[in-house]
């Protein structure tokens, strides 16, 4: 029988500080190699970072292992990251707008303002549209956005059993006026997304 899916990080989850202080290398390495079938490049310099339980649980230890804010920051990481962790017919993901020069960064991001409604998932040509994550506004009233989006991706049982058939071409992609770029999904990455389903 398989193990329930974990959707929600717990106290009862939390290693002691110095637990994952001795494992923090072991756990790295294993997260690492985790993310790069979860990590999905559109276009010169959106990067979708699909999360899970893992990759928030392992997020939530290495603010505390920084930080070192004791059980008052426990319950703040929990409550931040928790959201961002699939409930069983979503995909969510960290978008990052990766740009190094920071004039060049400035100008680009004043240009994408919204840009976090113009992202979606397509499956055999049927569009799933991002939902943005509502802690914050990430558009600025002056139109610049934020170079961190957090968006989900609300899937109806129907589109669960297409995106989990092979045969079905899966796209993530942008539309904006400013920055419209596609990228389909390798196989692999198909798999280990579709982990994120309830069964």
């Amino acid at each position: 029988m398989l193990a329930a899916m974990k959707t929600q990080i717990t106290r009862a989850d939390i290693l002691p500080a110095d637990v994952y202080g001795r494992e923090r290398s072991a756990l790295r390495a294993d997260i690492v190699e985790m993310k790069k079938l979860r990590r999905v490049s559109v276009g010169p310099f959106a990067t979708f970072y699909f999360e899970n339980y893992r990759t928030m649980w392992h997020q939530v230890h290495e603010m505390l292992f920084i930080e070192k804010g004791g059980e008052e920051q426990i319950a703040d990481e929990l409550s931040a990251y928790n959201p961002l962790i699939p409930k069983g017919s979503e995909l969510v993901a960290t978008v990052m707008l990766e740009i190094e020069d920071a004039e060049r960064r400035a100008r680009t991001l004043a240009r994408l303002g919204g840009i976090e409604r113009h992202m979606f998932v397509s499956i055999g040509g049927e569009r799933i549209s991002a939902r943005p994550e509502g802690d914050v506004e990430r558009t600025k009233a002056d139109g610049k956005t934020s170079s961190v989006h957090f968006v989900h991706f609300d899937f109806s049982p129907a589109q669960v059993a297409r995106f989990r058939d092979a045969s079905t071409q899966v796209i993530v992609g942008i539309d904006h006026p400013e920055y419209s770029h596609m990228a389909m999904l390798s196989g692999q990455a198909r798999e280990a997304l579709a982990r994120d389903f309830a069964e």
